[in-house]
């Protein structure tokens, strides 16, 4: 669905994407994470045809995203982080447009707008003016118009930002609910990576314009920090032995063990130690999330970020 090779973007003297090679198989739900400024928006807008390559190809569902542009617009959804609908028009009325626009005749945009309205959740504000709908209201009809025409691949840039807990949980279940339905690549951005954890198949992480991780979730906390078991000890000789024991990190009275699957293991590692002399009076076994394979990969944090995104990039 998507094949890039040596993807570039330059602005000015600034290298915002840097080479990147990534394929994208039908039907899989890929989250693209990566800081302010990394290079993940800049790929995003390249790959939707919004701003050219400096150098290196791209295709996106067959097509060549300089050459062809128009088959690849026609064959894709995009979701950016603004609102697409106008706020004094009606709902369902946007969506018959968006259909319109997409060269849908008036009776099939109708019946896919209806369609989406109820699949969505909309139903009961559809012919409200948008300007009256709430934000979790509003990102739901923006998805709804990025597949008004059935697209092979859709793009979300950041979908959940700015709702609160309840309406991510809830639009994540929609987008979940039509991917299985309709079997529509996705392709999503975002700065919650619980929801990347929760919902991708496959992370690719990108930093400083290049792509310096991609697999599952699963295999990126597996590969990049691991399961932890914390020991705490009444006194440090005890750890000290333990440490030696498990052949693992001290710090005081504390010992850290690197241990693939830890919640399994521990009461294992309990009984060697006691069986040892060196009973443990503490435990806390802690299970990798993909913030620390983030600060792992990168030194920092995902809402760490410099001075510009680069959306703020001007284009020579």
């Amino acid at each position: 669905m998507i094949e890039t090779r040596g993807l570039t973007k330059h602005f000015k003297d600034v290298r915002a994407v840097d080479g990147i090679d990534v394929t994208v198989r039908a039907g899989e739900l890929v989250a693209l994470l990566g800081p302010n400024g990394a290079g993940k928006s800049t790929t995003l807008r390249m790959l939707t045809t919004l701003i050219p390559p400096t150098s290196g190809t791209a295709t996106v569902a067959g097509f060549d995203v300089v050459r062809r542009q128009r088959e690849v617009r026609l064959r894709i959804g995009y979701i950016g982080q603004g609102n697409g609908a106008g706020h004094s028009q009606r709902g369902r009325d946007e969506l018959i447009s968006q259909g319109r626009a997409y060269g849908m005749s008036v009776r099939d945009a109708r019946a896919r707008a209806a369609e989406l309205i109820e699949s969505l959740g909309l139903a009961e504000v559809a012919d409200r003016r948008v300007s009256s709908l709430s934000g979790g209201q509003r990102r739901r009809l923006d998805i709804a118009m990025g597949l008004i025409h059935a697209p092979e691949l859709l793009f979300l840039d950041e979908p959940s930002t700015g709702l609160d807990p309840q309406n991510r949980a809830n639009l994540q279940e929609h987008i979940l609910a039509l991917r299985a339905r309709h079997e529509t690549t996705i392709v999503l951005t975002t700065h919650y990576l619980d929801e990347a954890d929760s919902m991708a198949e496959r992370v690719i992480v990108i930093d400083h314009g290049r792509i310096i991780a991609d697999d599952t979730p699963q295999r990126l906390k597996d590969e990049h920090v691991g399961d932890r078991i914390l020991l705490g000890f009444d006194a440090e000789t005890d750890a000290a032995g333990a440490a030696g024991v498990l052949r693992a990190e001290r710090q005081g009275k504390q010992v850290l063990l690197h241990l693939p699957d830890a919640p399994r293991r521990a009461p294992v590692v309990l009984e060697d130690l006691r069986a040892a002399g060196y009973p443990a009076a503490e435990i806390e076994v802690t299970r990798p999330t993909l913030d620390d394979v983030f600060l792992h990969l990168t030194g920092r944090s995902l809402r760490e970020g410099g001075a510009a995104t680069d959306k703020e990039l001007v284009e020579v």
